[in-house]
């Protein structure tokens, strides 16, 4: 039998108020419909020995988190030892995504290779500071920070995890 794979889609931070209600800082690209009520969302937790499967039962934004109700926990007291937890989805929930759109996941472990064929190496972490995600890659020169751009990005095969990229001037 297949192990399940989850993937994080939030960290729930904090306790908010005293109806059961957690902050979670939203780690996915897809808060409106990861977070909606209904949702079936996994918790991970260093004092569980098992994940604890939640529904949303009411979902809003405030500030920079979502604020989040999970059916059959309508206290404060029922959700304080979430704090501090994961909440995950699991490998079936994912969403299709665009051809030109990659998870995290499928990128880590790609072999990358400049655009004269030469191997640079891994993809080792995927960094998103704003306007363009930039991909870390790591191999005998050390550590390269390629900006996720149509200049820098030439080819993206998942299947074969193999990148091709133009070393634009500055990068090494």
């Amino acid at each position: 039998m297949s192990q399940t794979r989850f993937y994080t889609v939030g960290k729930l931070v904090n306790t908010h108020g005293l109806r059961g209600e957690v902050r979670v800082l939203s780690t996915t690209d897809f808060p409106d419909e990861r977070f909606q009520k209904g949702s079936e969302l996994y918790l991970f937790h260093p004092s569980l020995s098992q994940p604890v499967k939640l529904t949303v039962a009411s979902r809003r934004s405030h500030k920079d988190f979502e604020i989040i109700s999970f059916q059959g926990y309508p206290t404060i007291n029922d959700v304080e030892k979430f704090k501090g937890g994961e909440l995950k989805i699991s490998e079936e929930q994912l969403m299709e995504l665009e051809d030109d759109e990659y998870y995290i996941h499928q990128l880590v472990g790609c072999e990358v290779f400049t655009d004269e064929g030469e191997l640079l190496g891994k993809i080792v972490d995927v960094l998103q500071p704003g306007a363009n995600d930039v991909w870390v890659v790591k191999g005998k020169r050390g550590e390269i920070l390629l900006p996720f751009i149509d200049d820098c990005i030439k080819e993206v095969d998942i299947e074969g995890k193999r990148v091709v990229c133009h070393l634009m001037e500055g990068l090494l």
